[in-house]
């Protein structure tokens, strides 16, 4: 049975047995039983690698951080979390980078600076989504919008649907000047316009 801990574009975790391309961390999120009973511990929200150093662990040791699972990096980005700067250091830097360029902020910011802007842009309420109104051709490539249920992921001229196995058939994306809801927090899709490529996984439509 599949572990309820794939990660959507809304934040929210559900169990489907599709593999993902990165891995995520926020938090010990699940009970002796492997049940989940929280939806984030604390406020720092990451996106690793499959693979480092060799390492192998269970994905929900007792007591330990409950082991996610993403799509893609445009995924994980729209739920809220930025790349590890332990097991995707490059990843990480280059973030860091085009974060506080699209964000106009000087020098460096440091991890701890990120996830607190993005704790307040992420969630509305304890667990609730928090989206935000722009016009749809400011948006960069990789980030997501939402329609209803539905998450689109942005893709040159087109809306790709996304779902916890790939995206759907590509849409046509919406003129320029409507207004959409975006999932990706504010400052992250600052820092894709910015260069920091959120990608989407390659094998589209499925």
């Amino acid at each position: 049975m599949a572990r309820q801990n794939r990660v959507t574009p809304f934040g929210d975790l559900v169990a489907d047995p599709a593999r993902g391309s990165l891995m995520g961390n926020r938090g010990c999120l699940h009970d002796e039983r492997e049940r989940i009973v929280r939806h984030h511990q604390g406020r720092r929200w990451i996106a690793c690698a499959l693979a480092f150093r060799g390492r192998r662990r269970h994905v929900m040791p007792p007591g330990r951080y409950t082991a996610l699972f993403f799509l893609d990096e445009a995924t994980a980005l729209a739920a809220g979390h930025r790349p590890c700067f332990e097991c995707r250091r490059a990843d990480a830097e280059r973030f860091r980078a085009a974060w506080a360029a699209g964000n106009g902020l000087p020098g460096r910011p440091g991890a701890d600076d990120i996830d607190g802007v993005l704790d307040a842009e992420r969630l509305d309420g304890r667990a609730g989504k928090r989206t935000w109104p722009a016009r749809a051709g400011e948006l960069p490539y990789g980030a997501m919008i939402h329609e209803g249920d539905l998450a689109l992921a942005i893709a040159g001229d087109a809306l790709l649907p996304w779902s916890p196995g790939g995206y759907g058939p590509a849409r046509a994306r919406p003129a320029a000047d409507a207004t959409v809801e975006v999932l990706t927090p504010p400052s992250t899709v600052r820092a894709i316009a910015a260069g920091y490529g959120a990608g989407l996984a390659s094998a589209w439509p499925r």
